[in-house]
Formats: structure tokens, sequence, C-alpha cells
């Protein structure tokens, strides 16, 4: 199989991030209650704080923090809490002011909330991470235009309390592509340059199993449209159907190889040194295929 990684320079206000060399790592911090599978364990502020210092030093490439919880209805109980945002501002921008001098990678901020967005950014945040892919908040384009920030388009059928209730595709991979490109004319329209944008297929996000398995086979037709690319499939039910989310780490790793393979320029785990050290070999491996 010859490996193709298309290389491009990412700007993160200003500062360029150069992605398609190898695989890069972003870490995940959930300062929430109530995620999926790691909810509680990094609440208190020290703990988060201490967690984002042991990602980097596990080789993460980027720190991904979230304070609002996307967790769907269903295995996980009735969904996730619906958070204000003076909660959702209490919980992360203590975190990023903390961290971002501390810091040597860029920290993204996992939000739909354009107020969110613009204090992590006011405290060192360099990249946004929307699941709505700048749906949720009119004022979400008009920050990463100004900014220059950095910005992740994620695909998510609905919302993420309703996005698990039967979702039905024509094509999954077709579908998900025509979204992303009309998001991304929307976001070009409005002044954000090319180099700012991420694209996300959105594992998970409103898929059933077999879509999840074919967006991972069918990866390589993201590259169609010309943008970076990030996945998130670590301990998704998908990964392991019959486990507990602590339980998936095999599955993790297997789909983090598989998208490296694939060309996938971002790998956001929870994991990060099993999936550094995965992702060592396998971009190894890819190096001598191109």
């Amino acid at each position: 199989m010859k490996h193709i990684r298309p290389i491009y320079r990412l700007s993160c206000c200003g500062t360029p991030l150069q992605l398609g060399h190898r695989t890069l790592v972003m870490g995940v911090l959930n300062v929430t209650p109530d995620s999926f599978s790691d909810g509680g364990l990094y609440f208190e502020p020290r703990k988060a704080i201490e967690r984002a210092r042991a990602l980097v030093e596990a080789g993460a490439d980027i720190i991904d923090i979230g304070g609002e919880s996307s967790r769907p209805a269903g295995p996980y109980g009735k969904g996730a809490t619906v958070i204000s945002l003076k909660e959702e501002l209490d919980r992360t921008i203590p975190i990023i002011e903390a961290i971002a001098p501390q810091l040597d990678v860029p920290i993204s901020i996992d939000t739909t909330k354009s107020e969110v967005a613009r204090q992590a950014i006011d405290n060192g945040a360099t990249i946004v991470n929307d699941i709505s892919a700048l749906r949720f908040d009119t004022g979400m384009m008009h920050l990463i235009a100004e900014t220059g920030v950095a910005v992740v388009l994620m695909h998510m059928r609905g919302t993420p309390s309703t996005m698990q209730q039967n979702p039905v595709y024509d094509d999954v991979v077709s579908d998900i592509l025509d979204f992303l490109r009309a998001q991304i004319d929307s976001a070009r329209a409005m002044g954000i340059s090319r180099s700012q944008i991420v694209i996300d297929p959105g594992l998970g996000f409103g898929k059933k199993y077999a879509h999840n398995i074919e967006i991972l086979a069918r990866l390589s037709d993201f590259h169609t449209l010309g943008y970076p690319l990030l996945i998130g499939a670590s301990r998704k039910q998908f990964t392991a159907p019959q486990s507990l989310p602590h339980e998936r780490l095999p599955g993790s790793i297997s789909a983090a190889t598989w998208g490296a393979i694939a060309g996938v320029h971002i790998i956001r785990v929870h994991d990060v040194a099993e999936t550094v050290q995965a992702l060592a070999l396998s971009d190894s491996v890819c190096r001598m295929n191109l």
C-alpha cells in the first residue's frame, strides 16, 4: 500500500503548525464530571493541571480542553447535562490560564460557544475544536476570522442529545463530505483562511457501528477536500462494543494506527503514551512506502 499524507501548514494565531510529516497526537483533557470515559477524573483544577503536564510528558503534540460533555444518551445513561456559559467558563479558563505559559504545545478549546472560545484564546488557546462545525453559535465564525486561530470543523447529526436517534445516511462518507464542503464554504466566505481549517468526520457522533467502520475504511476520500484531517475514535463504543470505555485501548490503538496509514494528520486520544508508541512504528512503516 502506497502511503499518502498531504503536507499542510496550519495557522494557529499566526504560529504555524506543520502537519503531515508524522501523525500528531491531540491529548484529551476533559474538565467535566460526566464525560463518557473519564468524567470526574480531572474535574478538580489541580488534577487537571497535573494531567495536562502529564499528557505533554507522554508525547502529546496538542492539548484539547473541554468543559462540557457531549456524551450521548444510551449506554452511558441519559446523556450529558447541558451547562451554562458561566459554568463552562469556570471549568476551562482557569486551567488554560494556568497551563498556557507552562506548556510548549498548542492548546485547543473544545467548545461550541464563541464566548468560551474568545476567553480561551485571550488566555493562550490557538485552536478551537467545534463539534458543531460553527453551526451552534453565530458569533463563532466571526471570532475565528478575527483572531486567526485554527478551527476543527466536525461532522455531527443533530445535537449530542439527539445524534444517536437512528442516524440514517444515503452514503455516509459522501453525505459527510457534502456537509464539510458546505461548512468550509461558509467559513471561507466569512473570512476564515484555508490555512486555519482542519476537518473531522465525527466518528461516533450520529453514526452507527457500520457507519464508523465505513468512515475508517474510506478515510482517504476525505483528502479530496484539500484540508488536514483529524479523527477521534478513542474509547468510543464502536472500537469494542461489548466492553467498558476504559477497556477499549486495543480498539482505540487499532483505529489510530489505521488512521496513520490512511494519512490522518491528527489523532485525538485519551491514552497518549500508548498511542504515541504505536504511531511511532506505523509512521516509520509509512515512510518506507512514500
